[in-house]
């Protein structure tokens, strides 16, 4: 399903609807003062409509029709704009309920004390409670492994299939509620209370309706206000220079011009975009505690990432084949492609690819009685073991010599050798062992990823700078770096080197993102302005980001730093548009309500309506129908292309600013040929 559809789906529409008479209510209506004032207008229309002498004027036969007209006109304006804000929030509704979901029916099996293990409901546990959850059961709340080494599906949170290990110890201990063991047998002690799990937490996130206003919007909503008040002070002032000139203008056409010349089309928009642009970084699983984060990246001067999983792709891949001792190339290449035959990761597909092009291949058909040994977090190897009982290994180098030592083999002199040589590259070494007998090292090279160059160039375009942090020593990293295309790098770093970094650019003005998932990177997530921690890290990295990456892949700070500028951007458009707007509605209106009052001001009819009472209600439907037709731009976003402030500037006045003033021209004129033809514009 594509996005589009996901987000007007028939079940998001349905309650949008429902949810824009919902908003119609004062109380919440007074967040947005421009929706407010078309709400107040539309009570007094109603009231004349029942009474046109209401106000004590003089009205004719047909202004009952008139002011019934601007009432239902008026009463479509503010609906539009709860529906637009209604849709924005509803996809973040949809995906909290879907979330809601993976909680229900959770039981746990928490130990008792005696050491004994009780069947309760996940709900019911508390922070400090020991917990075992055992193969294909479900972690029943977030937590850190005591003790146990397993693989676990992450997919319920993350969206991603491929298993991830976690264990007891180190950055990798963190476990969240919701997800499934897959191997073996975990005891967990519980992180969190009755409804501050990352799950019940991520809940509240999605819904965009419970967020905050970024402080752009806060000035962008006093703006607004402020024209509201000007506007509505001119207003008030047309009926005393109406009767200066011994005419009278009715109460309906002065809310009906105050309607169409405060900014309507961003005030109706305003709070769906700033939700949209929270929902837009949901869809690449990326959560945002707020809105002010997004619109952080927007800004964001200084991009810091790590290496290994965000500038490489984390998974090194077989480059080279390092034979030891007396054993040729081709014979190590022979038994390292036999041990990966049946290894589906990334390092054993390229194992047997690299064996291919240098001319060795195997089909897995020759090997099909052998006993497959997958890869453990425990042992560190994976292989075979043949029919007739050969054994055939790879892994860690000193996995490799321990079975090596226990099978009463002797470790060649030069393995350690081709294995530092390997590792001072900033490769990972992988030692090949038949039987006892050691037959050399797979080099795993770190790969950059594939467009890297291109997508920091781009980023170079914004006029963000991008360091690269890694733990690796200076010659690898600047190798890596200069390959990559950064601006920059840091080698050997600690996380001293990452906070000094951030607060030497934040002392200049700039804003920083960056990139973590360790306990380590906490205090620079904290300090960052965009701080986004990985899901596969630890509970204090994830409070102290202001965003999750769900899928743990930080290369998605570049989407999220896009976002943010496509956030800024597309209200700064749609301002434009709306602020262009009006200016097309003054020569629909102004001359409208004067020109039978002061006849010189027929020339100011450019547009040629057919009457006041034409142009008033064209201007006025125009005005309501330009919100729905904008809702699909506020929700995907203006498209943000790298260029220059000024350049930018220029393209939103010509697309947006020319725009806004052409179309309302097209638009009003259609109307009022369409309302000519009802015989509605004599009325």
């Amino acid at each position: 399903m594509s996005r589009k559809s996901k987000s007007f789906s028939k079940e998001i529409v349905g309650r949008a609807v429902w949810e824009s008479f919902v908003k119609m209510d004062p109380r919440v209506l007074v967040r947005n003062p421009v929706m407010l004032v078309v709400e107040i207008g539309f009570v007094i229309t109603l009231l004349l409509t029942f009474d046109p002498d209401l106000f004590g004027g003089h009205y004719g036969g047909s202004e009952r029709w008139y002011n019934s007209t601007v009432t239902v006109t008026l009463l479509v304006t503010v609906l539009f704009g709860n529906f637009a804000e209604a849709v924005a929030e509803g996809r973040g509704k949809a995906q909290a309920e879907s979330l809601r979901k993976t909680k229900t029916d959770l039981f746990a099996y928490r130990q008792t004390a005696n050491g004994s293990f009780e069947e309760v409901p996940a709900t019911t546990l508390h922070k400090d409670d020991i917990v075992r959850v055992r193969t294909g059961e479900m972690i029943p709340s977030d937590g850190e492994v005591m003790e146990g080494l397993g693989s676990v599906d992450e997919s319920a949170i993350t969206g991603e299939s491929a298993p991830v290990i976690r264990g007891a110890g180190g950055d990798f201990s963190s476990v969240t509620g919701g997800t499934k063991l897959l191997s073996d047998e975990l005891f967990i002690r519980i992180t969190v209370e009755p409804g501050e799990s990352f799950l019940d937490k991520m809940i509240g996130l999605v819904e965009g309706a419970s967020r905050q206003k970024t402080p752009n919007e806060l000035a962008l909503s006093v703006l607004l206000a402020g024209l509201t008040l000007i506007f509505l002070i001119v207003v008030v002032t047309l009926e005393p220079m109406a009767r200066y000139v011994h005419g009278q203008i009715d109460v309906a056409t002065l809310i009906a011009l105050l309607v169409c010349l405060i900014p309507t089309t961003i005030g109706a928009l305003l709070s769906a975009i700033g939700i949209a642009g929270m929902d837009r970084v949901i869809r690449f699983n990326v959560i945002a505690k707020s809105g002010k984060a997004v619109e952080a990246a927007g800004d964001v001067n200084t991009l810091i990432l790590d290496k290994t999983g965000t500038i490489t792709i984390g998974n090194r891949l077989a480059s080279e084949f390092a034979p030891v001792g007396s054993h040729s190339e081709a014979e190590l290449v022979e038994v390292a492609v036999i041990s990966s035959l049946f290894d589906e990761t990334p390092e054993g597909r390229s194992v047997v690819d690299l064996g291919r092009d240098k001319g060795f291949a195997r089909l897995r058909e020759a090997y099909a009685a052998a006993e497959i040994v997958e890869f453990s977090a425990d042992t560190r190897l994976s292989g075979l073991n043949l029919e007739d009982g050969t054994l055939i290994r790879k892994g860690a180098v000193d996995a490799i010599k321990r079975l090596v030592q226990e099978r009463g083999g002797s470790v060649p002199d030069d393995l350690d050798e081709a294995t530092e040589r390997v590792a001072t590259a900033g490769g990972t070494p992988l030692a090949v062992v038949k039987d006892a007998d050691v037959y050399g090292v797979i080099y795993l090279k770190d790969i950059v990823k594939s467009g890297m160059r291109e997508r920091f160039a781009e980023l170079r375009k914004m006029g963000i700078k991008t360091v690269m942090c890694t733990g690796d020593n200076r010659l690898t990293a600047a190798t890596i770096a200069h390959e990559a295309g950064v601006d920059d790098f840091i080698a050997e770093a600690k996380p001293e080197d990452k906070m000094r970094l951030i607060r030497a650019e934040q002392e200049q003005g700039k804003l920083v993102a960056m990139s973590g998932d360790g306990t380590n990177d906490a205090p620079a997530l904290a300090q960052a302005d965009v701080g986004l921690a990985m899901n596969t890290g630890t509970t204090a990295a994830k409070e102290a980001g202001n965003m999750i990456d769900l899928d743990s892949d930080p290369t998605k700070l570049i989407e999220v730093v896009s976002i943010g500028k496509q956030l800024l951007i597309t209200r700064g458009a749609i301002t434009t548009f709306s602020i262009a707007n009006d200016v097309a509605k003054y020569f629909a209106i102004i001359p409208a309500i004067f020109i039978t009052m002061i006849p010189a001001l027929k020339a100011l009819n450019v547009m040629h309506l057919t009457s006041p009472h034409s142009a008033i209600l064209s201007a006025l439907v125009f005005n309501a129908l330009i919100i729905p037709f904008l809702i699909p731009l506020a929700m995907r976003g203006v498209k943000y292309r790298p260029m220059s402030a000024t350049g930018l500037l220029l393209r939103n006045l010509l697309v947006y600013g020319v725009g806004g003033v052409i179309t309302p021209f097209v638009g009003i004129k259609l109307i009022d040929l369409l309302l000519t033809a009802l015989g509605v514009a004599h009325l």
